[in-house]
C-alpha cells in the first residue's frame, strides 16, 4: 500500500510542527502550511489523501473553505482541530461534513489513530452540505464549557444531531440536561420543527395520555418528522404512564424522542421500578451530563455568561473579585449549574457594590447551606445513604477489619471538611482552625496525617 499523504494547516508553528513530527513518526506523508490559500490549492489539485486543520487559518475560518472541498472532492476526509471549543464549533464541523471535530488540547496519540481510522473508513458524512450554523455569539450558546467532559458531551450532539435516534440524556438535577436536548433539536436537521416539552415527574398515566395523544377537548402532539418530543424525569413515571410510553414508541409517526432523568434507568429496571422494554427503547444514544463538581473549570466561563445575562435582563453591570471566584471554584455545588446560576442572579440584583466580593459569596453560600441544614434531609441522613451506598459491603465482609474501616472513613469525612474550611479562609490555618474549633498546631498535625500539604 502507496504512503498515504496528510495535509496539514495550522499557524501555530509550534503545533504544526508537533503534529508534523508525530504524524511522519506514525508512518505518513505530510505537507504543512499555515495558509488557507494553499490547503485550498493542494485540495483542488487532488493532492493528499486526509486534511487535519485548525478551525481559523489567520482570519479565514476553515468552515468557508469545507463546501468547496465537499464538492471537488466529496471523499476527502477532514479532521477540525480548535481550541475555540464550544458546542457550535463542533456543531459546525458536523454540519459541514467533517470526519470529526478534536478539541484542543488533546493527546497526540489520539490524533494518530484519528487519522488512521478517517483513512481506513472514509465516507462523505451524512451532514455534509448542510447549511452552516447561523452566526452566534457565546451570549446566546445552548451549553457553556470547554472542559474535557464538557466535550464529550458536545461530541456526541454532533453526531446524533443529524440523526432521528432516540437520545437519553441522564444527569443531575441542574446539570442541564433539557438545554443539551433543546441543542440536539436547535442545532441539527429538525431545527424548523416544532419542539415539545413534557415534564413527567409523578405525572398520572392519563395526563400523559392527554399530553401525548390528545382528547376530545384538547389535541395532542403533531408526531411530523420534524418534531421533537423531549420527556423529561421519565424515572419518575409511573408503571400505568410507562406503558402509556410504550404505546408511544411503538406508535409514533416520525417524531424524534429525546428522554432525561435524574436517576439511572438501568438501576431503576434491576430495581423492577422501570420497564426494560421501555428502557431498552430509549437507550439508543446516551449522554451523561456531568455534574458541575466535575467541570469546576468551567465555572469562570459561567459565570461571566450569567453576569452577561443578568445585564441583559435590566439588572446592573457586575465584576467578580478573584477571592470570590477561587471560593466559588472551591465549592462543591450540590445544585449544580442551575444553583450557580441563581447565586450570580442574586447577587447581580441584591448586591449594592459593583464588583461581588468573597463576603458576598461566603453570605450566600452559608446561608443555603443553613437552609439546607434546616430541611428536613439532615446531614446525617445524607451520610447514612452514603455509607450505605460505600461501606456496606465492607462491613458485610469485612469481619476483623472494623478498625480498619472505621479510620477510612473518619479520613474521608475529615480531609473533605478541613478542604472546605480552608477554602473559606482563603488557605489561613489559623482562621481554619478556629472555624473547626480545634488548635491550630492539631490542625497541621492532622493535615499531615491526612497526607495535605502545606500547599
Amino acid at each position: 500500500m502507496s504512503q498515504k499523504t496528510v495535509l496539514l494547516a495550522e499557524d501555530d508553528a509550534s503545533i504544526r510542527l508537533i503534529v508534523n513530527q508525530t504524524l511522519v513518526t506514525a508512518g505518513y506523508a505530510v505537507r504543512a502550511t499555515s495558509s488557507p490559500e494553499a490547503l485550498e490549492r493542494w485540495v483542488r489539485n487532488g493532492e493528499g489523501d486526509i486534511v487535519v486543520t485548525d478551525v481559523y487559518l489567520t482570519d479565514t475560518p476553515i468552515f468557508e473553505l469545507l463546501p468547496s472541498f465537499k464538492l471537488v472532492r466529496p471523499d476527502l476526509p477532514v479532521i477540525v482541530m480548535s481550541g475555540q471549543n464550544t458546542i457550535l464549533t463542533a456543531a459546525s464541523a458536523a454540519q459541514h461534513g467533517a470526519f470529526d471535530y478534536l478539541p484542543k488540547p488533546f493527546d497526540i496519540d489520539q490524533l494518530t489513530d484519528l487519522v488512521g481510522r478517517a483513512l481506513s473508513d472514509s465516507k462523505p458524512a451524512s451532514g455534509a452540505a448542510k447549511k452552516a450554523a447561523a452566526e452566534s455569539t457565546n451570549n446566546g450558546l445552548p451549553l457553556v464549557g470547554r472542559s474535557a467532559v464538557m466535550q464529550d458531551v458536545y461530541r456526541i450532539i454532533s453526531r446524533v444531531m443529524n440523526t432521528d435516534l432516540t437520545v437519553l440524556i441522564e444527569g443531575e438535577s441542574g446539570t442541564g440536561k433539557e438545554l443539551a436536548a433543546r441543542a440536539i433539536h436547535d442545532l441539527g436537521q429538525t431545527r424548523n420543527g416544532a419542539f415539545h416539552s413534557l415534564d413527567l415527574a409523578t405525572r398520572p398515566a392519563q395526563d400523559v395520555s392527554v399530553e401525548l395523544f390528545g382528547s376530545e377537548e384538547k389535541p395532542g402532539i403533531a408526531f411530523d418528522s420534524e418534531a421533537t418530543i423531549y420527556l423529561d424525569e421519565v424515572g419518575d413515571l409511573s408503571a400505568e404512564a410507562q406503558t402509556q410510553l410504550v404505546k408511544l414508541m411503538r406508535e409514533e409517526g416520525g417524531a424524534r424522542i429525546i428522554a432525561s432523568t435524574r436517576q439511572p434507568l438501568s438501576a431503576l429496571v434491576e430495581a423492577g421500578d422501570f420497564r426494560a422494554d421501555l428502557y431498552y427503547r430509549m437507550n439508543v444514544v446516551r449522554i451523561e451530563m456531568p455534574a458541575l463538581r466535575r467541570r469546576k473549570e468551567d465555572i469562570p466561563e459561567l459565570v461571566k455568561a450569567f453576569l452577561i445575562r443578568a445585564e441583559a435582563r435590566g439588572l446592573s453591570q457586575k465584576q467578580i473579585a478573584q477571592p470570590a471566584m477561587d471560593l466559588m471554584m472551591a465549592y462543591d455545588w450540590p445544585g449544580n449549574v442551575r444553583e450557580l446560576e441563581n447565586l450570580i442572579f442574586r447577587l447581580a440584583a441584591l448586591s449594592p457594590d459593583a464588583s461581588i466580593s468573597q463576603r458576598d459569596i461566603e453570605r450566600e453560600l452559608r446561608a443555603e447551606t443553613l437552609k439546607e441544614l434546616s430541611s428536613e434531609t439532615s446531614l446525617e441522613s445524607e451520610m447514612e445513604t452514603l455509607l450505605h451506598r460505600y461501606v456496606m459491603a465492607d462491613l458485610l465482609q469485612g469481619e476483623g477489619e472494623g478498625e480498619k474501616i472505621y479510620q477510612s472513613v473518619l479520613e474521608q469525612v475529615e480531609r473533605p471538611l478541613i478542604k472546605l474550611a480552608l477554602s473559606v479562609t482563603s488557605g489561613n490555618k489559623l482562621r481554619t482552625a478556629a472555624l473547626l474549633g480545634v488548635n491550630r498546631n492539631t490542625l497541621r498535625a492532622r493535615m499531615t496525617v491526612l497526607g495535605m500539604t502545606e500547599d
